[in-house]
Parts: structure tokens; sequence; C-alpha cells
């Protein structure tokens, strides 16, 4: 027997071991949460019996009870797939031979011995990150351990049973990786973690105590990385966070609903979503009012995303501030000064992120402190005859406009400054004036929601907000520069971790297009880094050939795409006498796609409009999910381009799109490419 079919030998017994343990596992953790779950439905009857001091003991049950449910969760997903690699190494710190099997659950042999450790444990990071020889690795800000690696194994296990494996001297080599690559969607989504790279790895694994921003190209993995790396902090840091610190920001409902559905196989639970104007509806708190409505962003927003509309804010906030709060001394005719004029004005120099209601309370606070002090020995109805008469002395000078009274006064204002500069004519000028007509109406698109809690934190806040720890922003090049401002000055606690990619901007004018002004926002600490996710594992070579010279038009091409090695059909271009061939040849390749085992299909319009008519179209033929559907699991889908961003299917169409006209503006180029880059395994492009 040669080597290769004694290690094949071995690795069927390691297997068969392994899956006798996690069967015995499944048995015993059943038995305990029926145990667990019939032990805390007693509890509670009982306390409604009107026996309440049961409940710490039915909290204790009920948390015994979750942790065998996501045992036997997790023990039963590795019953079909136990562990998907293997290394081996010496610890040469403790001078121990060590083998590690690795999996996207860990299994136990008991309360304290591992089987297979979870693809997060720090160890796991070797699997990914270190070559064969001496290197290290390391527990979360503690010292590198060092280590000689001996072997990297990867393994194809499917339904429990060994297909085969693979020694390499990186993480998933390229035969593995395109094996799972070229399956449908859903299958590469379940098998992701056995083929994260060494690049997005890196990613995953950066300490959650720095600002990110990650430049990756379509189809690089930048959506799959944030969740990856929500579940590994939550895995590693959960002394230190909590999982209702972290909070996923996208640009739409169905970016956020796609994101979101693979969260629980990574064993990320109730994570906050919420788009960036709804972020910034929360960071209003009462500032924002049920008669208040979200809008969509007018074509006066490139005026109003910017870093200087933001600035100019700020100016007119600080002349509130200054003309709200009295620095000057408080004298009392019988007890001499309460506070003096130096110390006011070294409470607002030292207090620069007080809002001005803060202040004003923060003075009130000091004016009973110093009343006391200097009563001190009178009669208890003397100090509170004073305190009476002093009090609210400064919460009298609190503005009374509310935050969206302010910004439509300092809208009103700088429209006014703009139409002095003749800032873009008189159709700029229209535009405004329609613009402060939807203010009118309570109608706030995403830049206005900005101004509305920039307004809400300098005036009524009187605390910092505590409720975001850690922030994940995907397809960040959609937001503009303003935005971020406003999140980093009412954030600054929070860590940001920030993914896009400035080829992908479909807000031509209000987005990013370069990274320049994010960088110097946020990259400020020793910690803070930019990183770049060059290679496309999403597409065919054919399909990356076709998006890369789109790109050429859309940008400068600074960052290329590197596609995985892994080829397909040519991109089909058809043209046709009319739409009603189109539909006739979109029914024959949904057809081809069931035979070849493609769950998801996408027909990809230019407009809304156009999604809408073509939708009506195809429905009389085909079977199409409903217009506003989350699910992308399975079935044809018709979206316009706006709305793919950040998703991806086995089969793209593009329908009827003017391609002359759209490789010939910028703008135009990159909604293009974006929908181009939507598909993993054919893309056909469809005219008449």
């Amino acid at each position: 027997m040669d080597q290769r079919a004694k290690d094949r030998q071995e690795e069927l017994e390691w297997l068969d071991h392994c899956l006798r343990i996690i069967r015995s596992n499944i048995i015993r953790y059943e038995r305990e949460f029926e145990l667990k779950h019939a032990q805390v439905q007693e509890l509670f009857r009982s306390i409604q019996g009107g026996n309440e001091e049961l409940y710490s003991q039915m909290m204790t049950a009920a948390s015994l009870e979750e942790h065998a449910k996501n045992s036997l969760r997790k023990n039963r997903a590795a019953l079909e797939k136990p562990y998907f690699g293997r290394i081996d190494y010496t610890d040469l710190k403790e001078e121990k031979e060590e083998r590690i099997y690795i999996g996207k659950n860990g299994v136990f042999r008991n309360r304290t011995d591992v089987l297979i450790a979870d693809w997060r444990a720090p160890i796991s990071g070797v699997y990914y990150e270190n070559e064969l020889g001496k290197g290290s690795y390391g527990l979360p800000d503690e010292k590198p351990i060092p280590i000689d690696l001996h072997l990297k194994r990867t393994y194809d296990i499917d339904g429990g049973k060994l297909n085969g494996f693979y020694d390499s001297d990186v993480a998933s080599n390229d035969q593995l990786l395109v094996q799972y690559l070229s399956r449908n969607k859903d299958a590469v989504l379940g098998e992701i973690i056995a083929t994260i790279q060494k690049e997005q790895d890196a990613i995953i694994r950066e300490t959650p105590f720095a600002n990110l921003i990650v430049q990756g190209v379509a189809g690089s993995g930048k959506t799959t990385v944030a969740m990856h790396r929500i579940s590994y902090l939550l895995y590693n840091y959960k002394e230190r966070f909590e999982s209702n610190e972290f909070c996923i920001v996208g640009s739409n409902d169905l970016l956020l609903n796609y994101i979101t559905s693979g969260l629980p196989e990574l064993d990320v639970p109730n994570i906050k979503h919420l788009r960036m104007d709804q972020l910034f509806a929360r960071l209003c708190e009462k500032d924002w009012g049920a008669k208040c409505r979200f809008a969509e962003s007018d074509d006066t927003a490139f005026l109003r995303c910017t870093l200087r509309y933001f600035q100019e804010l700020e100016l007119f906030l600080m002349y509130k501030r200054e003309a709200a709060v009295d620095c000057s001394a408080l004298n009392d005719d019988e007890i001499g000064t309460i506070l003096s004029a130096a110390n006011n004005q070294t409470l607002l120099r030292e207090n620069p992120a007080f809002s001005i209601n803060r202040l004003l309370s923060t003075l009130d606070d000091r004016v009973k402190t110093r009343i006391r002090f200097l009563m001190s020995g009178r009669e208890k109805e003397e100090i509170q005859a004073k305190l009476k008469q002093y009090h609210g002395h400064y919460k009298a000078m609190r503005p009374r406009q509310n935050a969206l009274q302010l910004y439509v006064e300092f809208f009103a204002s700088w429209t006014k400054r703009q139409a002095s500069a003749g800032a873009g004519g008189s159709v700029t000028s229209e535009r405004l004036a329609a613009h402060q007509q939807r203010l009118a109406r309570r109608e706030y698109d995403l830049y206005d929601m900005a101004a509305l809690a920039l307004i809400h934190y300098r005036v009524g806040q009187m605390k910092p907000n505590e409720e975001f720890g850690l922030l994940f922003l995907d397809e960040a090049q959609d937001f503009g520069i303003g935005a971020y401002y406003v999140l980093k000055t009412l954030l600054p606690a929070a860590y940001f971790t920030i993914m896009g990619d400035v080829s992908q901007n479909i807000n031509y004018e209000t987005g990013m297009n370069d990274w320049y002004e994010l960088q110097k926002l946020f990259l400020t600490g020793p910690r803070d880094r930019f990183l770049l996710l060059q290679k496309s594992y999403r597409n065919t070579i054919e399909i990356s050939e076709y998006a890369g010279k789109i790109l050429e038009r859309a940008s400068s091409g600074r960052y290329k795409i590197t596609p995985v090695i892994r080829h397909g059909l040519p991109v089909q271009e058809n043209h046709f006498r009319g739409e009603a061939e189109l539909v006739e040849y979109t029914a024959s390749l949904m057809e081809e796609n069931r035979k070849k085992g493609f769950l998801t299909s996408a027909v990809i319009c230019p407009s809304e409009t156009d999604a809408d008519r073509v939708r009506a179209l195809l429905s009389a033929d085909l079977s199409v999910n409903e217009k506003g559907s989350q699910d992308f699991s399975a079935g044809l889908s018709v979206l316009p381009i706006r709305l793919v961003k950040g998703l991806e299917f086995d089969t793209v169409i593009l329908w009827n799109p003017d391609l002359k006209a759209m490789l010939s503006r910028p703008d135009q180029a990159k909604l293009l490419y974006v929908a181009a880059t939507r598909a993993l395994h054919e893309l056909h492009v469809l005219t008449c």
C-alpha cells in the first residue's frame, strides 16, 4: 500500500471516529434540551402561579436550554461535514507535536476536550494564513506563539462521506476552490468557510479596535468577509463586545436582507441592520418624529453630500452655541459670585462635544453645587429658597427651535448664499427651492437626515450614544463624504469596517469615486488601515474579461480585477427584432438553467420602470419572483440595476441595455459594470 492509500485509510478511520462522537453528542444534547425545556416550562408555570422567587432559577435553566439547543444544532450540521481542514505542527514554545482538525462548527468530545476546532478559533488562523515551515499564530491582543507547520490539508466531505483531500502550501488550493465556485450559488455560500483566502482571512481576523477601509473589486467577497468578520469578533471578543453593539449599514433593504440572511449560519444572533438614513434617524432620537418621512435623494444632493456643506452647518451651529450659552459671571447680591466667567469659559473650551442643552444643564448643576457651598451652615429653608430662585436659570436659555426647525433655518440661509454666489445658475436655484418645499412637508433624504442628526448632537443630545460600538458598512462607495463626517463626529468611540468598490459607485455625483477623503477622515490611528481585495472569486474568466473592458470606461482602472482561473461559456451578446423574441429566448435559457442545476437567475434592466414592464412580459410565460421579494435563493428575479448591488446569481441576463450610450459615459459605464459582475457562471446581453 503506497503512502497516499495509507493516508486515505487513516483519514477514513478518523472521519468514522468523529462521526461516532458527533452522533453520541446529538443523542446527549437532544436529551439535555428536552430536560431543560421541560424544566423551564415548569418553572414558568410556577412563577405565573405567584412563586416569583423562582425567576432567577428559570433564567439559569433557560440559558442552559439555549446552550443545549445551539450545541445540538452545531453537531447536527457537523454530521454532514464535520471538518474541512487539518494542520500538523510543532508548538516550538511547548515543544509539542499537534494535529488540529478545523470545521465550520466546533465539536467537543466532552465539556472541555476539543475534537474539531471552530474556524474562528485563533489556532485556525494557521490554516488560512501560514505557509509550511516556521511561523506563528496569536491569541487576540497577546504575544504570537511560534510554530513549525508540517502539513496543511483540505478535505472534500459531503453527506458524511470523504470524497477526497488535498495537501497544499496555501489554504484551499485552486483545485478545491474552483470546484466549489463551479457549483450553484447556494452551494458556493455553503462552502465559503472552507475556501476563505489568505487576504480575506487577514481582514476577518484584524483587531476590532481599528478603523478599516477595504477596497474590493466586484466578486472579491467583501460582503462575505464582513459577515465572517462579525462572527469572528463575536467569538473571540465576547468579553468585550455584546452582539447588540454591532450594526450592519447598507444603502437599501434588499441588500441588508441578503446580507443578514446568511448570519444565522455563522452563529451570529440578532445583529442590528439599518439603512444609512435609518441609522441617522436613530441618532436623532426624539427629534425624529412620527410625521417625518424618508425620501429619495433629489438632484440637489450633489451639493449637500459634501464636506463643505456640513462644515457650513457646523459654523451655523457654533454661532447658535455662542448665542445660547451665557458665559458671563453669575452674581447674587446676597451670596456673591455663584459662577465666574473664567470657569464658564473653561467649561465650554474643555467640552467641545457637549451639546448646547448638555452645557446648560451642566451649568445648572454647578449653580446648585455652588449655592449649597456658599450657603453652608445656613438654615435649610434659606438654601431651598435660593435654589428655587435660580432653578433652571440656564435651562431657560435653551433654543426654542427643535432640530427640524433649525435645519429649515440653516437651509434657507445656505440657499440664499448659493444663489448670491451663482452656484449652478437659475436651474439649481429652482431645484433648491423645490427641496425647501420638501423640507416643509417633513420629507428628508439621506443627507438631510445626516444634517438633522448633527443638529441634534450639537444642540439637544444629553449623553454620548453608546448603542453602537462596531459598525460594518457595505457598498460604502454609494454614500457621500458628508454622511461619513457626521457618523465619525457622532460616534467618536465606535470602530468602523468600511467595505466598498469605487468602480461600482452608482451614485456618481454624490458617492465615492476615490477613497482619499475617507482615508483622511477615518485612518488617523496607528492600527487603522486601508486594505485591498483585488482577486475576484465570483465570475468566470470570460465574464471578468468582459467586465474589465467596461471598467476601463467606468474609471481610470486603478483597481484591476484579478480573476480566479475558472473558465465558462463566453459572454453571449444576441440581438433580436423585438422584445417578444427576447422573452422567447429567456424562456429557453431558463429551461437550460434547470437542466444545468442552476437555481438563481436575474434579468437586470436599466431602470425600475423597465423592470416592472419586463416582469409583466415574462410572467406570461415564466414563473417570476414577485416585485419586492427578498428571497434570491431560487427562481428568476427581474430587477433594476440600482437594486442588484452586492447580489449574485448563477445566470444574469442584461435586458436591452444601450451599450453604446452607456459605455460613452463613466457614470453609466459603472452601472453596466455592476450589472455584468452579478453573474457567477453565465452572462447574456440581449438587445433589440
